[in-house]
């Protein structure tokens, strides 16, 4: 496909958790390989306190991770993008905007940990199990011979992953 590293955009509606937490998990685990970004449809404009913590128990770096909105990444200037994966299934359902570099699309869906109500416990443990189920994706979708899969056969695989 390409000799740098493949662009990968997650997309949520608030891009204050399971967004992030993708972008972040993929640049730690893909170094080199993926560089991940991630935008909402309606970023609320903060990440989310306990998506922070949660990376950085882990030493997964947050440097420049920001809620942001995806026109961030249709307009000329932005990376030629290789993937797309809606990791909520509000974004899912959103007509999106037309990304550069005709990426291959995929839902990979997440329970909400924002949306937790209870106690801190509740919340990070809600946060953790998102970020379980978005790093198992991201392990399988690193483990893939991106460069010598067909686009479809590939896209297929991407999709599949999703239903993981």
């Amino acid at each position: 496909m390409t000799n740098r590293p493949y662009n990968v955009l997650f997309l949520c509606t608030g891009n204050s958790a399971r967004s992030i937490l993708a972008e972040a998990v993929l640049n730690h685990v893909g170094r080199g390989k993926f560089q991940a970004y991630s935008a909402g449809s309606h970023p609320n404009g903060k990440v989310n306190p306990h998506a922070l913590d949660l990376l950085q128990r882990l030493g997964i770096d947050t440097a420049g991770l920001r809620s942001k909105p995806w026109d961030e990444f249709s307009g000329p200037e932005a990376p030629e993008l290789d993937f797309v994966f809606t990791v909520c299934d509000n974004a899912a359902g959103e007509v999106c905007p037309v990304w550069p570099g005709q990426p291959m699309t995929a839902h990979w869906g997440v329970p909400d940990p924002a949306a937790v109500e209870g106690t801190d416990l509740d919340k990070a443990n809600a946060f953790r199990d998102a970020l379980r189920g978005l790093e198992r994706r991201i392990r399988m979708f690193t483990a893939l011979p991106v460069a010598s899969l067909d686009r479809q056969s590939l896209t297929n695989k991407i999709r599949e992953i999703g239903k993981a």
